[in-house]
């Protein structure tokens, strides 16, 4: 079977831990814009985040992003398909990246969706370059990561100006 075949990719996903992380515990199951499902999945996370010290907010996203290069890389390497589609770790870890910058407000934290969503569809340069070109489960998180600067490029400073006093 074809490892875009979804009853396979179902049953692989659920039968095993590496995909089952990798596909968001299941966000990128969906049927239609399974990024944007796993980004959904991050901002549930970052309530959980929010509270914490950002020290120790960051610290968790640093593991996730070194832990996802491997779960990314093995996920993709037993599918037998670079960057498949389901695999959404990189768009959890670049969303909760993006919100580790901006307060825990309902408005930014929308901005930030929608900001990052559109940089990791639209993928302006070097993202599409990053994409095609790093192999494995680096590329898989780099262009997510480089998707997030550019959305905190965006946001942060907006919410800077806009912030009440």
């Amino acid at each position: 079977m074809s490892p875009d075949n979804k009853p396979s990719v179902t049953r692989q996903v659920i039968a095993d831990p590496v995909h089952w992380l990798a596909f968001g515990f299941g966000a990128g199951l969906a049927p239609v814009a399974p990024g944007t499902w796993g980004s959904a999945l991050a901002v549930a996370i970052y309530w959980v985040l929010a509270p914490v010290p950002m020290t120790t907010f960051a610290a968790a996203l640093v593991i996730m992003f070194i832990g996802g290069i491997w779960i990314c890389g093995v996920s993709a390497r037993r599918l037998g398909v670079h960057d498949h589609s389901g695999i959404v770790w990189d768009e959890i870890v670049g969303m909760l990246f993006v919100l580790l910058w901006l307060p825990p407000e309902p408005l930014w934290i929308g901005a930030a969706f929608l900001a990052f969503r559109l940089f990791d569809i639209w993928k302006p340069w070097p993202i599409r370059d990053l994409d095609h070109s790093v192999p494995g489960g680096l590329g898989i998180m780099l262009d997510d990561l480089l998707a997030a600067a550019y959305a905190v490029l965006l946001t942060v400073p907006l919410q800077r100006i806009f912030a009440a006093p």
